[in-house]
């Protein structure tokens, strides 16, 4: 595993501790629908304001592109941020210049000070030195603790990782270890569920895996597109007919790398995607030309199930079906169920995370059950995909 500094080497009393954190929460009429990045980011402040740090927040929010937009201001996160933390949090309205030096100049050991939206800066997403010269001279070290952000090679996420000593939070600990031992250096034999709509999002992360895995299951809708392209008629489903050539490529792929991939072999169709529409099960090869498959069925539960008892290692992206409309969350709840009994009881490795997959094992009531689920969406994607996240090399470099 590539080495990186974590908060065990730092002496942070006394210094001021710059940390990246991830405080892009939803936020609907003006309140926050959900803190699971608050709650996540507490350890790390909770740990660096204890040991007698000058704790400056750096974060992101929203999209206002280098300008000014009042309604993306972080200053109505200081309320839960310091609910969560139990301590009061101090709010400086830029977050370089003379507003935020003065802040941070004020600051006791322990405090905790949240500076405004980092992407008010253009130079933010642009990676400019020079604004990460003016970060810099606001701290004495940095830590990043925003894995989610960490595919971006920002200013407050690359650049001035290179100008500080610079280590990684808890969180972001957390997530290095947990992806290290789902592909780096895994227990064997290791699944992979990949699901969701489409295959042409997700050739780079298909191609990876089927390298790396010794089972992958592919579900959600774009297990309909391989189906197809080994000539099953699949009736009204959701696929991608101009991608049969690619999945055809990727099954001879992945047999040249000796990855068994296990697609449906049951699934359940219906003629209308609505909540509890009349619905059938039915093999592959039986798919009426008026229906659509919007989940896989009992029998390829069954055979998903086969694998995971014999598995040690587990990672998961994507739901097996339209989950969010039941009764086509079935097959999604029975598996997670599956996935986190073993994970108690025979120590299964589960890992799971990106977009849709956090909702999905919340759903099926499991997401605390798992070895890890990681809140991050592009980033834990991006390197599942092998790809090299930015602010993780600038932490191995440092």
């Amino acid at each position: 595993m590539a080495s990186f500094r974590t908060l065990d080497q730092l002496d942070a009393k006394g210094k001021r501790v710059l940390l990246r954190a991830d405080l892009n929460v939803p936020v609907r009429d003006g309140a926050i629908t959900d803190r699971t990045r608050i709650e996540r980011l507490c350890p790390t402040i909770k740990e660096l304001s204890e040991k007698g740090a000058k704790v400056i927040v750096l974060s992101h929010f929203d999209r206002p592109k280098g300008k000014r937009v009042p309604e993306m201001s972080l200053r109505p996160l200081v309320e839960a941020l310091s609910s969560v933390l139990g301590r009061p949090v101090g709010f400086a309205d830029d977050c370089i210049g003379p507003e935020a030096e003065a802040a941070v100049a004020k600051m006791a050991e322990g405090d905790v000070l949240l500076l405004e939206n980092t992407r008010f800066h253009a130079g933010e997403e642009k990676n400019d030195p020079a604004l990460s010269a003016e970060f810099a001279k606001l701290g004495d070290a940095y830590v990043n603790d925003a894995f989610s952000a960490a595919h971006r090679a920002h200013a407050t996420t690359e650049g001035v990782a290179r100008l500080l000593p610079a280590f990684a939070g808890r969180l972001m600990e957390a997530e290095l270890k947990a992806l290290e031992a789902a592909l780096g250096t895994p227990s064997r034999p290791v699944v992979a569920i990949v699901g969701g709509a489409k295959v042409s999002t997700k050739l780079d992360l298909l191609g990876n895996l089927s390298r790396k895995v010794d089972v992958l299951v592919i579900g959600g809708a774009m297990a309909n597109t391989f189906l197809a392209a080994q000539g099953y008629n699949m009736g009204k489903s959701l696929q991608e007919a101009e991608m049969h050539g690619t999945a055809l490529r990727i099954l001879d792929e992945a047999k040249a790398a000796n990855c068994e991939i296990l697609l449906p072999r049951d699934l359940v169709v219906s003629a209308e995607f609505k909540p509890n529409p009349q619905t059938r099960t039915v093999s592959v090869d039986s798919v009426p030309a008026d229906m659509m498959a919007l989940d896989v069925g009992p029998d390829t539960v069954d055979a998903i199930e086969e694998r995971l008892r014999k598995a040690s290692t587990l990672v998961w992206n994507g739901p097996l079906g339209a989950f969010e409309t039941p009764p086509f969350d079935a097959a999604t709840v029975a598996v997670a169920e599956s996935v986190a009994g073993l994970t108690q009881s025979a120590g299964l490795k589960s890992i799971g995370g990106g977009g849709d997959t956090v909702s999905a094992l919340r759903h099926a009531g499991v997401a605390e059950r798992m070895t890890y689920v990681s809140s991050a969406g592009g980033a834990f994607l991006e390197w599942l995909e092998g790809k090299t996240l930015p602010g993780v090399a600038a932490l191995e470099q440092a």
